[in-house]
């Protein structure tokens, strides 16, 4: 029996097995091609191959920065591994220092590296002189290693910055996104055109430049029309956005427009043939921060404006009034100035009223434009009381949701999950329902019938399940259940009379509304409502018509 296995007492055989396993760590940045995910997966394989090691998984980041672990999936996997116990290996192959990291804070590095070797998972690095056994020689070089590896990626950064001013400086566009109405055209160091660039395509060879060129003359008379709209005609940014997505204009990424698009193209200088560079900044992955303007870098562009600079410049004159910081006590007495001449006050008039700040501006110091009213001894003859029970009604919706949801899951077997702020459910991706509430509008008499009016946000698919309050606005008076093929707006308006031309069902009760869906679904074979047909709307008088049919959906 000389050749027999003998097993020594207290040995684990699992255990012996499990430190012949081990897991590698990959990651490449834009950076050398040295660092490319073969090369290091290369290098590991060797070194796992001299040492007896069995690589048993990967976990693998790829075009991920190293200076912090936030969007790094590949790491936080192996952390989140290490730490619940389910990892069956002993020790985490890495190419080098850098690999693990470029963390600003090299304690940051060190502490996900105690995480593993705390649960009893050793950090080998392959490439580096010196061996990880915690040794003081050991700790020395890799603290240096940490600290070299941080202050490469702060000085590249530098570098990379004052290389991009420059280049700014000179006229070329610097960056990927650009606005409405622009395109970015690559040139070779010539100056010679060589190809247009899409979004998300980027230059190949360092010696090209990108300059910006014009898109369609059908762009560049929204661009004017936005600038007439605030400019001449004094229009509000929601007033703007609203003309343009009513008239079936899409944005520079074939979506509806909103508020924040407006401003960013009045004050965009590339429709003035300039560059400006470096108006907000993030260094080494830190929060976006905004430069002051003697940091902000100009050049020419080398295009033809597209609006007049003149315009561009009241244009921004008005932009920096409505940025102006004033006293509250100041912002109070103009109001109460404004409200003597007028008479009467509403957002439409504060915000087209040269001198004062705009409705966010009250609203941001004050709570709300009720309380800045409130304060100068104005009442609003708009009734203001449906605004506090906002909350309310949007807890009601959710409850409303989650209730149907468990009955198509109990009943049908269906699956759905909340959407658009919880007020909607969605099943396999495609919108069911919505819920909507309908305050109910004062008459002029009693012989007058009740109009209720819901706001209906950019829902344009799936059923509508509207609750119509009573004549208090304070409770649930019964519930009207339309088809997806209701002309779409951004208001849904209800009375008696116009249930039948909206092919609507009158449920007086919560249950009946849900007899009524499940009834909608199985007449449909228990399939999703269609998205609803856009209808054909004509342009709005000042704005060009779009010439495709994209924009609100």
């Amino acid at each position: 029996m000389a050749n027999a296995l003998v097993v020594r007492r207290g040995t684990n055989l699992a255990r012996r097995l499990r430190t012949q396993r081990a897991a590698e760590y990959v990651r490449m940045s834009r950076e050398l091609q040295r660092y490319s995910i073969e090369n290091q997966r290369a290098a590991i394989a060797a070194y796992a191959a001299t040492n007896g090691l069995a690589i048993v998984r990967t976990y693998e980041d790829q075009g991920r920065s190293g200076l912090r672990i936030k969007g790094r999936p590949g790491l936080i996997e192996l952390i989140e591994d290490v730490q619940s116990g389910q990892a069956d290996f002993d020790q985490i192959l890495v190419y080098d220092v850098s690999r693990w990291g470029r963390f600003q804070d090299t304690d940051e590095s060190a502490y996900y590296e105690f995480l593993c070797k705390m649960n009893g998972v050793r950090v080998v690095y392959c490439a580096e002189i010196f061996k990880n056994d915690g040794s003081f020689l050991s700790g020395m070089a890799k603290y240096m290693k940490r600290g070299m590896a941080a202050e490469w990626s702060r000085e590249l950064g530098v570098k990379v910055h004052a290389g991009h001013c420059r280049i700014a400086g000179l006229g070329y566009r610097v960056g990927g996104p650009i606005g409405y109405g622009l395109r970015r055209m690559m040139v070779d160091e010539n100056e010679h055109p060589k190809v247009k660039l899409d979004k998300g395509q980027y230059k190949a060879l360092q010696s090209d430049r990108v300059r910006l060129q014009h898109g369609t003359s059908e762009e560049a008379a929204v661009i004017r029309c936005v600038f007439d709209q605030f400019v001449n005609a004094r229009k509000s940014y929601s007033e703007i956005r609203r003309a343009l997505n009513d008239a079936n204009i899409a944005n520079h990424n074939g979506r509806p427009w909103t508020d924040g698009m407006i401003p960013t193209i009045l004050s965009n200088e590339n429709y003035i043939g300039k560059t400006v560079y470096n108006r907000t900044s993030r260094r080494l992955g830190e929060r976006l921060v905004k430069n002051p303007g003697h940091a902000w870098v100009h050049g020419a562009a080398a295009i033809e404006p597209i609006v007049d600079p003149e315009i561009f410049a009241r244009a921004q004159k008005l932009l920096a009034e409505r940025r102006v910081e004033i006293p509250e006590d100041e912002m109070l007495m103009r109001l109460r100035v404004v409200l003597r001449r007028r008479g009467k006050l509403n957002s439409n008039i504060i915000n087209t009223t040269l001198g004062l700040n705009h409705v966010s501006s009250y609203v941001k110091h004050f709570g709300s434009l009720r309380r800045a009213y409130s304060l100068i001894g104005y009442t609003s003859p708009r009734d203001c009381n449906w605004l506090d029970t906002w909350d309310h009604w949007a807890n009601e919706q959710t409850r409303h949701a989650n209730e149907l949801a468990e009955v198509l899951r109990t009943d049908l077997g269906l699956e759905s999950e909340l959407a658009q702020d919880n007020i909607a459910l969605d099943v396999g991706g495609t919108r069911l329902v919505s819920f909507l509430i309908a305050r109910q509008l004062t008459t002029r008499g009693p012989h007058h019938a009740p109009q209720w009016k819901a706001y209906r946000r950019q829902i344009s698919s799936g059923l509508l399940a509207v609750m119509r309050l009573d004549a208090t606005n304070r409770t649930i008076e019964d519930y009207v259940l339309l088809p997806s093929k209701l002309r779409a707006g951004r208001y849904v308006w209800l009375s008696t009379g116009s249930l039948a031309r909206h092919h609507g069902v009158l449920c007086p009760e919560v249950s009946d509304l849900i007899r009524a869906i499940k009834a909608r679904l199985a007449a449909s074979n228990h399939a999703a409502p269609t998205t609803s047909v856009q209808s054909n709307k004509q342009a709005k008088r000042g704005c060009p018509k779009a010439r495709s049919g994209r924009g609100r959906r």
